[in-house]
């Protein structure tokens, strides 16, 4: 049975590790979790793709030979906490219904729910229909290139379903757009600032290039989870000195697209739109992660939408402006769901919160999907 003051105990006691990334260290968060894994009898094993940055797997055995393994994953690392905060970020205060703290909502609490669940089902000695695979994963804010990534590719988390505990309010995600981030450099020819004539103004020229970009046009579906495509301008730099005209300019963007879109067609078009201001410029591509959909009638997705809406009624089905893991499943084949149970709009906020009642009755929610009586 989920203990209601142990989950509440265990998620201030995360909150209270710092696992801020950057700089990123998640060694005192996974002692403590192997620890507590051991305290109630189950033995983990810890993997580490970089000094000080684990990633902790555990696994609970089914007894059925049809058992199917489910995977559920949180992750271990927090945005950094900053300041102005009213209540201490890493203390895990509790005010009324909510507890505060850096990582409360992304995804301290989600990592506790999932916690309390094995304890639960290993101290009920509860009979589970499939096998439970559990992985708490490093480097999550900064691209799980320390964390799921690597464990997917090394073939460790092998799983015919994944569970990725990283959202809010019971939503489960079953669609969600893909992402570029790119390097646009511009070049041109330096000359003194009193004669700019004399030289070719990068800067100039980058200013119109995003005008450009910014008024690109599209090609897409309209799909019904998720707002169209868009593109932000995060950074820019340019030249050297105030009294120089500037032979460089550089400026770095974020696009995220939908499902059926393809990243190369955007690239090729961005580039022709480009070559159309500058005439020297490289693109250097940063990161690329495909969009991801699964089917809204999949059996995964029913069976968790009628279990989550039996202790939640609003939970629903919903799609996601920004990139989760769920889409490093999509290269194994495996089904994934993102879902949670965090509190809207907190995350990498200050005071950040999330709500205790929730946190319960998604713990228990999450127990009963993971009995597989159903």
């Amino acid at each position: 049975m989920i203990n209601r003051k142990r989950l509440i105990a265990l998620t201030q006691k995360l909150i209270r590790i710092d696992s801020q990334n950057p700089p990123g260290n998640e060694f005192e968060m996974v002692r403590f979790i192997r620890e507590y894994l051991d305290s109630f009898g189950l033995k983990s094993r810890i993997y580490e793709f970089a000094k000080n940055r684990p990633n902790i797997i555990c696994r609970l055995e089914s007894d059925s030979p049809r058992a199917r393994t489910i995977l559920i994953s949180p992750h271990l690392d927090t945005v950094p906490a900053g300041s102005g905060w009213k209540y201490p970020p890493f203390k895990g205060t509790i005010k009324g219904d909510k507890i505060y703290g850096r990582g409360t909502t992304d995804c301290k609490g989600n990592l506790a729910v999932a916690i309390e669940v094995l304890h639960s089902l290993v101290e009920d000695k509860t009979k589970i229909k499939n096998n439970i695979l559990f992985a708490a994963t490093a480097d999550e804010e900064t691209g799980s290139s320390l964390g799921l990534i690597p464990l997917l590719k090394k073939n460790i988390l092998r799983a015919d379903y994944a569970l990725i505990l990283d959202s809010d309010e019971f939503d489960i995600i079953v669609a969600q757009k893909g992402l570029i981030h790119f390097k646009v450099r511009v070049s041109g020819r330096k000359a003194h600032g009193a004669y700019p004539w004399r030289g070719i103004n990068a800067i100039n020229i980058a200013s119109r290039v995003i005008e450009d970009l910014e008024g690109y046009k599209f090609k897409y579906k309209k799909h019904p989870l998720l707002h169209p495509p868009t593109i932000n301008i995060g950074t820019i730099h340019g030249g050297d000195k105030v009294n120089m005209v500037a032979d460089w300019c550089e400026f770095e963007l974020d696009v995220r697209y939908l499902p059926g879109m393809s990243a190369q067609d955007i690239l090729s078009d961005f580039k022709k739109v480009i070559a159309k201001r500058a005439k020297r410029f490289t693109l250097k591509i940063d990161g690329i992660q495909n969009p991801y959909e699964i089917e809204r009638n999949h059996e995964l997705v029913s069976s968790l939408l009628k279990i989550w809406r039996k202790h939640k009624k609003s939970a629903g089905l919903k799609g996601s402006e920004g990139a989760t893991v769920i889409t490093f499943f999509k290269e194994r084949g495996i089904p994934a769901v993102a879902t949670g149970f965090g509190s809207r709009t907190c995350a990498h906020i200050n005071d950040e919160y999330v709500k205790i009642d929730t946190l319960y009755q998604g713990a228990r929610a999450l127990e009963e999907f993971l009995k597989g009586e159903r």
